[in-house]
């Protein structure tokens, strides 16, 4: 199905069909193993969030009691 893509005119689906093919062991391991790291992610997201919003008006000790609330 990959080499079908590649040999496609879309220039878009082509580069697709390569990050396929160069991270082919990583999508073959999130397609088997049941693990996923989308709540750090999320996590991560939200403390960017609170820090963005406090940018520049808060020591860190408020931002990290902040953080522990949410």
């Amino acid at each position: 199905m990959v080499d079908t893509v590649k040999k496609s005119n879309n220039r878009e689906l082509t580069t697709f069909a390569r990050g396929i093919e160069r991270d082919i062991e990583a999508v073959k391991n999130a397609i088997i193993t049941e693990f996923s790291n989308g709540v750090i992610e999320g996590v991560i997201n939200k403390i960017k969030v609170i820090k963005r919003i406090m940018y520049g008006r808060c020591s860190f000790e408020l931002l990290k009691l902040k953080v522990i609330m949410s």
